[in-house]
């Protein structure tokens, strides 16, 4: 099974989101090269606009994910309420 991954800049902006990907996604790990945050899943991966609402206590649009948003790889179906990257094995 292919890992994939999605890497955000290491910033305040970005915490809330890798602290939700983190705790909606037991198999996921996060690496910190410099100026970084890089998460690896194996297999898929899902962002929860619900999850990140909730860790910052106001509404979140998802696309707001973007802006801190460095790279990923995987493929993306992508709706109002989450995110997700998989491989189609």
């Amino acid at each position: 099974m292919s890992n994939v991954f999605i890497a955000f800049q290491d910033n305040e902006d970005s915490r809330p989101i890798i602290e939700a990907i983190l705790a909606d996604n037991a198999a996921a790990q996060a690496t910190y090269p410099t100026g970084l945050v890089k998460i690896d899943a194996p297999g898929s991966l899902v962002i929860r606009r619900e999850t990140i609402e909730e860790l910052v206590g106001r509404s979140f649009d998802l696309q707001q994910i973007h802006v801190n948003l460095v790279t990923l790889s995987g493929h993306i179906d992508e709706d109002d309420d989450q995110l997700s990257l998989s491989w189609n094995n």
